[in-house]
């Protein structure tokens, strides 16, 4: 059983007990966290498919920490101009743990 849920401005594919990088979200590690926007509900051979969303089902998470990603270069150059400019950026990320996937009347634990 997995779902595909939709959180900063990205599509995750998840299960329970799984655990994803995401865009930085608020809140202390440890602390609870509901994803609303499934677009995608998959259990063995049905599968529900929303259009966009699917009403009724969300994915629970626990925010395990937050963190910084490797940084990533711009480097611009123009040849035979004496102009460089290097800059560096290192993006903020959310590790989460997905704790269950609720589909409106049932709910899967992992």
């Amino acid at each position: 059983m997995f779902a595909v849920i939709k959180t900063g401005g990205k599509q995750y594919r998840v299960a329970a007990n799984d655990t994803i990088t995401i865009a930085s979200l608020e809140g202390e590690a440890g602390s609870a966290v509901t994803f609303g926007e499934v677009l995608l509900f998959t259990d063995g051979d049905a599968t529900q498919v929303g259009a966009p969303l699917l009403s009724g089902f969300s994915v629970t998470g626990e925010i395990v920490g937050h963190g910084r990603d490797k940084k990533v270069i711009a480097f611009k150059k123009r040849r035979r101009q004496n102009s460089r400019r290097k800059r560096g950026h290192r993006q903020h990320h959310t590790v989460v743990r997905i704790t269950g996937i609720d589909a409106g009347a049932k709910s899967a634990k992992g």
